[in-house]
């Protein structure tokens, strides 16, 4: 998932980016008003963060923005300030949630998942394509019962074609959600983080779990062993043996 931090304390910014970052999000930071309104209209994302005391225009204005413009991206609106009257104009002005500083980490990543969740399709704690199980909460992938080890990146790339089942998606759109903008813009890096990944998840002789789309990008398969709905579920991953 790819999230938008507006904020123009730089301490907060630095904090916000490791502990998305270590939590499997790409993450772009802008630092007034104007810039972050830039960035949300031009850039897809699946949240913003967006601080309400900024440069040049201020959240209530970059929220109105992005509603007018039809944006229903999901935005959760930080502030110092205190009182009903603030949270209640932050949230006639268009942001879907409310966080007053200081705030705890663990609540705003709850309710930045929360965000999600209601910003756009269904997304349970576990996502399930054929053999593969993929709990997003807990950070755990499995292959048929057994669990396979992945980095915050292949995990956020499989996170990303399992929400787009048997779907073609191209390697600029995987660069755009998995990759934040100060990171290497080759697709050549899509290629070998594919590459990582079917060497994890596939099994000799049989079809990859990972089809390429020449010319174009990649499609999580649903052929052959893999040939089950794409479903999306809160029920718990299976037993891994009491390991």
């Amino acid at each position: 998932m790819r999230i938008l931090i507006i904020e123009d304390e730089l301490p907060m910014v630095r904090s916000l980016t490791r502990g998305l970052e270590a939590e499997g999000y790409s993450v772009d930071v802008a630092t007034d008003g104007e810039q972050g309104l830039a960035s949300a209209l031009s850039m897809t994302y699946d949240a913003i963060i967006l601080d309400l005391m900024l440069p040049k225009l201020n959240g209530h204005a970059v929220t109105e923005s992005l509603r007018s413009s039809g944006s229903r991206v999901p935005v959760l609106m930080l502030t110092a300030k205190q009182g009903e009257f603030d949270q209640t104009e932050a949230l006639d002005t268009g942001a879907d949630d409310y966080l007053s500083k200081p705030f705890s980490y663990p609540v705003l990543l709850a309710r930045l998942r929360a965000l999600i969740r209601r910003g756009g399709a269904p997304r349970g704690a576990v996502l399930v394509q054929g053999d593969l199980r993929l709990d997003t909460k807990e950070h755990r992938c499995w292959r048929s019962d057994e669990e396979v080890s992945l980095t915050p990146r292949e995990m956020s790339l499989l996170t990303y074609l399992m929400h787009r089942p048997a779907e073609a998606v191209s390697k600029a759109e995987l660069l755009d959600h998995v990759w934040d903008q100060a990171s290497e813009r080759d697709p050549n890096v899509v290629e070998v983080y594919v590459g990582y990944l079917r060497r994890k998840l596939d099994r000799p002789g049989h079809p990859s779990h990972i089809e390429t789309v020449r010319s174009f990008g990649y499609r999580l398969s649903a052929s052959q062993e893999t040939a089950v709905a794409a479903a999306v579920t809160a029920v718990s991953p299976p037993d891994s043996g009491g390991q």
